[in-house]
C-alpha cells in the first residue's frame, strides 16, 4: 500500500509572498553603443532595422526617426557596398542637424573589411556574419578538411578582421558578431554540420580574434529561422562563455519569422523562452511589415515577461456563464481610456468568484460584483460600488485621485 506524504500545512499566501519570481538575468558587461547601453544589468534594449535604400538619404532619416520616435532605441541600416557606406555618413549628419542623435549599427555582409573599415567612422556599432564575412566558395568534391585548410582561412579572418577591430577599439565603438543558422562557412558546416555547435564554433572564433586585440566591446547574435535550433544556439552559447569566462551580451532574434500573428507568436516563443531562462540583453522581432509593427512586439515581450514597464499591464479573466457584463466591451473601453498611462496594473474581472482572488497584484480593479453595477478596487480594497454605466469613467476618477493619471 503507497503511503501518502504528509499534508502540506504551511500558509500558502505566505509562502507565495516569499517566492521571487524576478527573472535573474545572466551577467553580462556593459556595451555602449552611442547613448545606449547593452547589457550590464541595463534594460533590454529594443532594435529594430529600416527598410529603405541607404542611398536614399532623406528616406533613411525618416525612417530611422520613425522607429526611434516609438521606442527603438537602436536602428540598423544595411551597407552593400562603398557608396552605401559614404551615404551612411549623410545620414548620420542629417539625423543630428534635423532630430538629435541616434545609435546606428551598420549591417556588412560579403567581402565587408573596406565597407565596414569605411562605416566604422560614422556609426557606433557595425554589424558583421562570420559566415559571409570572408566568402568561402563551396566545394561540392570535398571529402576532408584538412587542420592546415581550416588554419589558413582562419588566419585570412584574422587578417581582414583586424583593421576593422582596431579601428572600433581605438574609437569606442562596438561590434555585433552575427551569427546566421542559414549562412555558416562551409568550413564550419563540413566540420560541425548543420548545427548549434557550428554556430556557435563561428562566433568563438571571431570572439577570440577580438580578445586578442584586447577589444571586448561586443554583442553576440545567434539567429535561425526555426525556434528550436535559435533557442538551442544562444543555450549553448552562453553555456561556453560561461565555460571561457567570457561575459559578452547577446541579441536576440528569430531570423525571417515571417507576417501576422504567426510571426508575432514565432519571435515571441523564441525570444520570452531565453529571456524567461535570463539570457539575452537586446532584442529584434523581424517581421515581413513595416519595422514601425515590430517595436510593439518587442516591448509587449518584455512587459509580459516583467522586464520592462513602458505600458499598462492588464489582467482580465477570460469570461464564463458568471459574467455580469460583456467583459470584451468593457475591457475595450477600460484599455482605450487608459492605455495612454504607464506603469499601472489594471484587472478587469467579470464577477466576484475569482476576481478579488486573480487580481491582489493589480493597482485597480474593475469587478462586476451584483447585476448593473461595478466594484472599484485600489489593491485588495474595495473602494466603492457605481452604476455600470459610470464605471469607466469613476475608474478614471479613483485613478485621479491617488494622483496617477495624466492627461493622453
Amino acid at each position: 500500500m503507497q503511503t501518502l506524504p504528509p499534508p502540506f500545512t504551511s500558509n500558502p499566501v505566505s509562502s507565495q509572498s516569499t517566492l521571487d519570481t524576478t527573472i535573474k538575468r545572466r551577467k553580462t558587461r556593459p556595451v555602449k553603443v552611442g547613448n545606449v547601453i547593452i547589457g550590464g544589468g541595463y534594460p533590454v534594449v529594443v532594435q529594430s532595422m529600416i527598410n529603405e535604400d541607404t542611398l536614399d538619404i532623406d528616406g533613411s532619416v525618416a525612417a530611422i526617426r520613425r522607429l526611434h520616435e516609438i521606442g527603438c532605441e537602436i536602428v540598423r541600416v544595411t551597407v552593400p557596398s562603398m557608396a552605401h557606406a559614404k551615404a551612411l555618413a549623410e545620414i548620420k549628419q542629417k539625423l543630428i542637424r534635423t532630430y538629435q542623435d541616434v545609435p546606428i549599427v551598420a549591417d556588412v555582409h560579403h567581402n565587408g573589411m573596406k565597407i565596414a573599415l569605411e562605416v566604422a567612422k560614422h556609426i557606433e556599432k557595425v554589424r558583421i556574419n562570420p559566415g559571409l564575412y570572408v566568402f568561402e566558395k563551396p566545394n561540392s568534391s570535398r571529402t576532408e578538411y584538412t587542420q592546415a585548410e581550416f588554419e589558413e582561412i582562419g588566419e585570412k579572418i584574422r587578417e581582414t578582421l583586424e583593421p576593422l577591430v582596431i579601428s572600433l577599439r581605438d574609437q569606442g565603438k562596438a561590434m555585433r558578431i552575427g551569427v546566421n543558422h542559414g549562412s555558416l562557412a562551409e568550413r564550419m558546416l563540413f566540420t560541425y554540420g548543420d548545427t548549434p555547435e557550428g554556430m556557435v564554433q563561428s562566433a568563438l572564433e571571431f570572439i577570440r580574434i577580438c580578445e586578442s586585440l584586447d577589444f571586448r566591446n561586443i554583442v553576440i547574435s545567434m539567429k535561425a529561422s526555426r525556434v528550436p535550433v535559435m533557442v538551442a544556439a544562444y543555450r549553448l552559447m552562453a553555456q561556453r562563455m560561461d565555460e571561457f569566462g567570457m561575459d559578452y551580451p547577446l541579441h536576440l532574434g528569430v531570423t525571417e519569422a515571417g507576417d501576422g500573428e504567426y510571426g508575432r507568436i514565432k519571435s515571441t516563443a523564441g525570444i520570452a523562452t531565453l529571456l524567461a531562462d535570463g539570457i539575452g540583453d537586446t532584442i529584434r522581432v523581424s517581421l515581413t511589415e513595416s519595422p514601425e509593427k515590430e517595436i510593439p512586439v518587442c516591448y509587449s515581450i518584455l512587459q509580459a515577461l516583467g522586464l520592462r514597464k513602458t505600458m499598462v499591464e492588464y489582467v482580465a479573466c477570460p469570461s464564463c456563464g458568471r459574467t455580469l457584463f460583456n467583459l470584451e466591451e468593457v475591457l475595450h473601453k477600460v484599455r482605450e481610456a487608459t492605455k495612454h498611462l504607464t506603469g499601472l496594473d489594471i484587472a478587469v474581472m467579470g464577477c466576484i468568484v475569482n476576481g478579488p482572488g486573480e487580481m491582489a497584484d493589480a493597482d485597480y480593479g474593475y469587478v462586476g460584483k451584483t447585476p448593473g453595477y461595478i466594484s472599484l478596487y485600489r489593491g485588495r480594497e474595495e473602494i466603492k460600488k457605481v452604476p455600470e454605466d459610470k464605471g469607466v469613467e469613476e475608474l478614471i476618477n479613483l485613478i485621479k485621485a491617488d494622483g496617477r493619471w495624466i492627461d493622453p
